[in-house]
């Protein structure tokens, strides 16, 4: 089911901004950002709650998760879509908003459709090589917060 913001009134459509796409089945590049870019995901606790959130049952019944990172001020997310978009992200914020115990993340997020099949694993290297980019690891497995489903 496709479901286009304006052309389509579906049960929580108006959390689509204008001219997101909600494609079932299709692949999405997800970025969420903590308000005022905090770190809270320094805190291995929180970080923790942030990494397994994206298996919790409620989240997998609209998400499958391919690949994920959990960087200190954010998170990008990997994953093909169930059901809508929108609603994917908001249950994965409020299990994490949860664990850690306060309301931490920016309103929206940012999303990039993956069109291309070839492109999936190269989207997901590119998202576990976040750590290493940003100088927080020499080696990939020394950071634990971060899963590909082709490992």
């Amino acid at each position: 089911m496709i479901i286009v913001w304006g052309f389509k009134k579906m049960q929580n459509s108006r959390a689509l901004r204008r001219g997101r796409y909600s494609i079932e089945g299709g692949h999405y590049l997800i970025t969420v950002a903590t308000r005022k870019r905090y770190p809270y995901f320094l805190s291995f606790e929180h970080a923790c709650s942030a990494s397994k959130s994206f298996y919790q049952p409620r989240v997998t019944l609209v998400a499958n998760t391919l690949s994920y990172v959990v960087m200190p001020d954010h998170i990008h997310w990997l994953l093909q879509l169930n059901g809508e978009l929108s609603e994917a992200v908001r249950r994965y914020k409020s299990y994490v908003s949860l664990g850690v115990g306060e309301r931490i993340w920016q309103d929206g997020f940012h999303d990039r459709m993956i069109r291309k099949e070839e492109d999936i694993k190269a989207v997901a290297r590119y998202i576990v090589g976040n750590p290493l980019r940003a100088g927080l690891v020499a080696n990939i497995n020394h950071y634990s917060f971060w899963n590909a489903a082709w490992l």
